[in-house]
């Protein structure tokens, strides 16, 4: 009867004290600026600024220099047709190269389209004449507008001579001889063909980890120089137990995160218009284990950070290669084998590719079972590896204390003996 009223103590003493650390990190977030901006300002502000930045989706009215050195006909119809066009503006027609080749170093213009003076000439001639495009590549996006443009003006035109040239009597026979294979180009997970529906998913995923990471960090920093001998855990009998301490800690990044978690994914994107297809429970399930992977994630890096700053020296730099290696803006199946090995590291990897084949794609649950493993196994290991640094660090302060606790008595006992001493010469 006593160990059982022992045991059921312990673990009211238990929860009470995970109750008190919660309650003290909860503190210690909203009093710590550099967490505070962290866990709430940058993922709420962060997510509407990038998605402001793309919600056009697409790229319109890109500035193009045209050459004409034929000046046909033909030519001028292409230019005309081209200029159409609401992705390009023709803004300069050029003498020569050189003169085009200046707008574009001065970024007044973002591609160049080069008529040879023999393309209306080799037409009439019905050989095969050429159209050349030149385009910036820094930025995708104009390319894309650039290219298509210059392809689909080109496809139509190519029609029209075929039609000409073809001595049909009938519409229908037009049709088939342009199209000899009717069919519908339909662009799947993206109707739009836009980067922001493309991107925004990812990133969103990204930002939740990466946030969740620095405000650990930061919190961990600010731990350790508040604490005299730079500790991780300070002395006092509520940091007494292992899984208090994990447990409290983690539940108040949790329920930060809950929150900010279902705004990223569920009011975002329904705020720009983004694609979002997603069931809710579906959403949940993995959004629970990529939370938690997260923040176990961080608290495990945590441990190493001796100050504020380290851990954007550790983490920021980081978040390019991850989009990377999450295989959202390059394909997975082209990413090396020990890099993809290395991905399996962070809980954004799948924690992306689950989103966005939930997200995008209306895949469920049961789709992404394996990304869904794989942070659940991420969250065990996370969990039991922060837990062992945890241990080493209260070992840690256990000896520390004792120390000084021995020196303590070590000083007492040395002045108590000076004044036996000098009583006894007296």
């Amino acid at each position: 009867m006593e160990q059982s009223k022992g045991f059921f103590r312990q673990i009211n003493e238990g929860v009470h004290d995970m109750c008190y650390i919660w309650a003290k990190e909860m503190q210690n977030t909203v009093k710590d600026e550099g967490v505070l901006i962290f866990f709430i300002l940058v993922p709420l502000l962060y997510p509407l600024l990038y998605s402001w930045a793309y919600n056009n989706e697409v790229v319109r009215n890109v500035n193009v220099v045209v050459v004409d050195m034929d000046n046909s006909a033909l030519s001028r119809q292409f230019i005309r047709e081209y200029d159409a066009s609401p992705d390009v503006n023709v803004v300069f027609r050029c003498n020569d190269m050189n003169e085009a080749r200046d707008l574009v170093q001065k970024q007044i213009a973002a591609g160049i389209v080069y008529f040879p003076a023999d393309f209306g000439k080799q037409i009439n001639r019905m050989e095969q004449a050429h159209v050349s495009v030149y385009c910036d590549m820094s930025l995708m996006l104009t390319y894309k507008a650039i290219y298509q443009t210059a392809q689909a003006v080109s496809s139509a035109m190519n029609s029209k001579i075929q039609v000409a040239l073809s001595g049909n009597y009938t519409e229908r026979e037009d049709e088939v001889t342009v199209q000899p294979l009717a069919f519908d180009e339909v662009q799947i997970f993206n109707p739009t063909g836009g980067y922001g529906s493309f991107i925004i998913p990812a990133v969103l995923m990204l930002i939740l980890q990466q946030t969740l990471v620095l405000g650990i960090g930061l919190s961990a920093g600010t731990a350790r120089e508040n604490n005299r001998y730079q500790d991780l855990v300070p002395i006092s009998r509520h940091y007494n137990g292992l899984f208090r301490i994990v447990m409290g800690k983690s539940l108040c990044y949790f329920m930060v995160y809950a929150v900010m978690g279902a705004y990223l994914t569920m009011v975002i994107p329904r705020l720009f218009g983004f694609i979002s297809i997603f069931r809710p429970a579906d959403l949940l399930g993995l959004m629970l284990p990529y939370i938690l992977a997260c923040i176990f994630f961080g608290m495990f890096v945590s441990c190493i950070v001796r100050y504020r700053e380290n851990v954007m020296l550790l983490v920021v730099f980081a978040s390019i290669p991850l989009l990377f290696l999450s295989g959202a803006s390059w394909p997975q199946s082209s990413i090396p084998g020990y890099w993809q090995g290395f991905s399996w590291l962070f809980p954004s990897t799948f924690g992306v590719r689950g989103f966005i084949r939930l997200n995008s794609m209306g895949a469920t649950l049961q789709d992404i079972a394996p990304e869904y493993r794989a942070l659940w196994e991420q969250v065990i290991v996370y969990f039991f590896a922060t837990c062992a640094v945890y241990r080493y660090q209260l070992i840690h302060t256990r000896r520390r204390a004792m120390e000084r606790l021995d020196t303590i008595k070590n000083h007492a006992m040395e002045v108590k003996r000076k004044r036996t001493t000098n009583q006894g010469t007296n």
